[in-house]
């Protein structure tokens, strides 16, 4: 019988000790919790994610596959109590900075979480580098504690797969393309990703958009800021890069010769023009007097013919005369 008692006493301490004092928890800043009773998250009643503007970045086929209920979201602070049946997830909020070659289910892939392989449009492997920023989403822990068994997971593989998809039909816009040597030197991709790298950036961004709806994950910023192609055609890129250079150096020096020749010639034209109307303005304006003179009578026109003549006369030094007979 005492026997009984010790172990019934001393399962009351161990239970009270257990649920009792270490049923007490915190949440530190940096975190935010869910509790679930009997394994059910508390939920928000009758509120899902689509009633979130995290949601607006779905597509409308997507909206009932990514629908989450809204859960109650524990603050940092403390203390807080939970019952035996209760537990408490807690999920650190803070801002992180990974590579965007880093794989969580294996960090020897992808050359140790350094180096990404694509492939480009014109069929070259390329490496690429970057940076990718991203904190887990408040308004959608559901889906990071309960909806998805590796979150991480899931958005680096969504974020590569898209990287690639990009990668792989990515064209320079057309004006630029037709500004590379008036359109004589055919576009090349890598070239054309180096150049838009900015583009590549806003365009993961914008696809990206949607992760906090699907995996409670925020893409915070994803940063490309390496392309290296393969060593064997390094030195032909160079190569090409430095023709097109030249190209384009011989196209926009033919360019502004032609442009300073069309200058010079319009010039050309309006000089003489200016010369054609000066030449023609004494002959109108003379015009104009004599047939003012010729309304005034013809004895006004006559007169003014013979002060002409007169004053010639008194200029010449010879006067020839046609004899009439």
């Amino acid at each position: 019988m005492d026997v009984l008692v010790g172990i019934g006493l001393g399962f009351l301490a161990w239970f009270v000790v257990r649920h009792g004092i270490f049923g007490f928890y915190t949440v530190n800043q940096n975190e935010r919790a869910v509790k679930a009773v009997f394994g059910r998250a508390e939920r928000v009643s009758g509120s899902t994610t689509l009633d979130d503007p995290i949601a607006q970045a779905l597509s409308p086929d997507e909206r009932d596959r990514y629908s989450y209920p809204q859960v109650r979201v524990i603050p940092p602070g403390g203390p807080y109590f939970k019952f035996p049946w209760e537990r408490v997830h807690k999920v650190s909020v803070a801002t992180r900075t990974v590579s965007i070659a880093y794989d969580p289910e294996d960090p020897r892939a992808n050359a140790g979480g350094t180096s990404l392989e694509a492939v480009t449009k014109d069929q070259l492997n390329t490496g690429l580098s970057g940076q990718l920023r991203w904190q887990v989403s408040e308004r959608n822990l559901y889906a990071f504690v309960f909806g998805v068994k590796k979150p991480i997971a899931h958005v680096m593989g969504y974020f590569v797969s898209v990287l690639r998809e990009r990668i792989a039909n990515f064209e320079a816009p057309r004006k630029e393309a037709d500004a590379q040597a008036g359109g004589i030197a055919a576009g090349i991709s890598i070239n054309d990703l180096r150049k838009n790298l900015r583009d590549l950036n806003e365009h993961m961004d914008r696809e990206c958009a949607s992760s906090a709806a699907r995996y409670g994950i925020v893409l915070d910023a994803a940063l490309v800021t390496g392309i290296d192609p393969p060593q064997e055609v390094e030195s032909a890129l160079a190569a090409i890069n430095t023709a097109h250079n030249h190209v384009a150096s011989e196209v926009s020096l033919a360019r502004a010769s032609a442009d300073q020749k069309i200058v010079q010639s319009r010039r050309a034209v309006e000089i003489e023009t200016l010369r054609a109307q000066a030449e023609v303005e004494p002959l109108t304006r003379l015009a104009a007097q004599l047939s003012d003179l010729k309304k005034a009578g013809g004895g006004v026109l006559q007169t003014y013919v013979r002060n002409l003549r007169l004053g010639l006369y008194a200029r010449a030094r010879t006067v020839i005369l046609e004899e009439r007979r």
